[in-house]
């Protein structure tokens, strides 16, 4: 079901029947998880604690311990940990600014990408590569779990595949009130289960930890390796993307007030750039724990990737076997259901924001839900697991790319140059269609640094195809901005509403206007003066008004 608006017509005929009731499905799912526009203050009624915890929830995935594990095995504990630590650095710096102007004006990502370098349509590249991540670690987890299923119930993989990507479905169709009540009350278990063996290896096996730092890899790295340590970094930095996931919860965060300021800014750093610090912590323990299984296992080394089975080994030292068996599945599968509700929720929001620009018509996140978690289970049953170093290292480039030029734009083109608009613009007509300079700095930093990854600039140039992401899209953004003067920033500075945009406090405004097309009230950051009525029209509305008669025109 598709929504179609334009003018209304002085008579209704079939064809406007159906569009109505179109738009009210359309409304009715925007209500639910403000999909594509400006989260609202009437909606956003959880806590800062809730809403952090939530998103702390996201990041409960084992595919940490795996990412741990292949670099280590590859490259030596040294150059992993070097790796790590980079790869920390790195989303601490950039996922700061873009948390922070989530979190404070209420809107994802994507919204923040658009008015910060990209334009209206020029951000529709980034949610793909966003939706591209969201499917990326859906596969991993998904793998990582039918392995548990099969492991402990004898579950083939191909039906373990299917098992985890149905399971999902239903848990997130109706959007953050049900995905914050399962992350809430999931949390305490997970980290039992997850803690418990670490503790026992190192209080019970002291020498563990010895053997971890001295461990060299399948290649046998001697010590420190800057090449090594950058491609262990660059298979780390894939994650970098998972702040947009973070976004998506943090943008319901209250309105920041004297009152809550201290817990407003704690949660916000725990929950946006801070989840790398649990990150981090969950590589390592995954690196530790392989390296456990590979000198005191039989046939360790071919399981020690695996978290199911880093698990299961280390439950069986301190309990019965049938009861490591049901807690290390049950730890499997509660890491994966935390973690792929958001994937598939966050995946749905950038495939529909992406659709619905493009072809101005609303099918419904449903759409899109079932649609991401298709081409995950693709994924899953041609055996990603096998190749997930290179996938990663691959991606990483992209991601990377993406996060620092918005980042860039942030701190330097926003605050320093004074280049870009402070408040975050993302309604359609207030932007251009494409704006040079986060854009091209994106296209520019992905491109030269895929270049590298596969050698295109020569072998001593490949393992620092990640600073050649990191370099160009923090440069390139205040090079363009100044270059074009920061003109094509903005299309116009007033969207003919005299209201102001923030209350007194710096807040978005939560005064409420009606939209002459589909009749509903919305709060003032999601409105604009129609071109075609004496009127408001809301930022969905207009996003999907296929004639344009509603856009007000450009400002000379």
């Amino acid at each position: 079901m598709t929504q179609e608006l334009s003018k209304e017509p002085d008579a209704p005929d079939e064809t406007d029947l159906d569009a109505g009731l179109d738009q009210m499905t359309a409304t009715k799912e925007t209500l639910e998880d403000y999909t594509l526009r400006f989260a609202p203050r009437s909606y956003r009624k959880w806590s800062t604690r809730v809403v952090g915890i939530s998103a702390l929830g996201g990041i409960a995935y084992l595919a940490d311990f795996a990412i741990g594990a292949n670099i280590g095995i590859a490259y030596g504990t040294t150059n992993a940990l070097w790796g790590i630590l980079i790869f920390a650095v790195v989303v601490m710096l950039t996922g700061f600014p873009v948390a922070y102007y989530s979190a404070r004006y209420n809107i994802d990502l994507d919204l923040v990408t658009r008015g910060s370098g990209f334009g209206y349509y020029g951000s529709v590249v980034t949610n793909v590569i966003f939706a591209t991540f969201t499917f990326i670690f859906f596969a991993l987890e998904g793998s990582i779990m039918a392995q548990g299923l099969k492991l402990g119930l004898g579950v083939p993989l191909w039906l373990g595949y299917a098992a985890s990507t149905l399971i999902i479905f239903p848990l997130v169709i109706y959007g953050m009130k049900v995905l914050s009540t399962l992350q809430v009350w999931t949390t305490p278990l997970w980290l039992v289960l997850m803690v418990a063996p670490f503790v026992y290896l190192v209080v019970s096996h002291p020498e563990s930890v010895s053997s971890f730092f001295a461990y060299q890899g399948e290649n046998g790295v001697q010590g420190f390796d800057l090449g090594s340590t950058l491609l262990a970094a660059g298979v780390c930095l894939s994650l970098i993307a998972q702040i947009a996931e973070q976004n998506d919860y943090l943008r319901f965060m209250p309105p920041r007030t004297p009152e809550n300021s201290r817990s407003w800014w704690t949660w916000l750093f725990l929950a946006g750039p801070g989840w790398v610090i649990f990150g981090a912590i969950k590589q390592i323990v995954g690196l530790f724990l392989a390296v456990y299984l590979i000198a005191n296992v039989a046939d360790g080394a071919g399981i020690a990737n695996q978290p199911v089975h880093q698990f299961l080994e280390i439950y069986q030292n301190f309990l019965p076997p049938w009861l490591a068996m049901t807690l290390a599945v049950a730890l499997v599968v509660i890491s994966q259901v935390k973690i792929n509700v958001t994937n598939a929720y966050s995946g749905s929001l950038a495939w529909t924001n992406s659709f619905t620009r493009v072809t101005k018509t609303y099918p419904g996140r449903l759409v899109f839900l079932a649609f991401n978690l298709l081409i995950a289970l693709v994924l899953m049953e041609a055996n990603m697991f096998d190749f997930l170093n290179t996938i990663l290292g691959f991606y990483a480039n992209c991601g990377i790319a993406w996060v620092v030029v918005v980042a860039s734009d942030i701190v330097i083109n926003k605050f320093l140059l004074k280049l870009s608009p402070m408040q975050p613009e993302f309604r359609r007509g207030m932007l251009y269609n494409f704006n040079p300079v986060g854009f091209v700095s994106m296209l520019a930093a992905a491109g030269v640094s895929i270049l590298a990854f596969f050698g295109g600039l020569g072998e001593a140039i490949r393992p620092y195809s990640p600073l050649v992401a990191i370099v160009l899209g923090l440069v390139l953004p205040p090079i363009i901005a100044i270059a074009t003067k920061g003109k094509y920033y903005l299309r116009r500075t007033d969207d003919g509403i005299d209201l102001p945009m923030l209350d007194e406090l710096g807040n978005p405004s939560d005064a409420h206007l009606k939209c002459h097309v589909c009749h509903h009230d919305y709060e003032r950051p999601d409105m604009l003066k129609s071109a075609s009525v004496e009127g408001y029209i809301c930022s969905l509305c207009l996003s999907t008004d296929k004639t344009g008669e509603n856009v007000l025109p450009a400002q000379t």
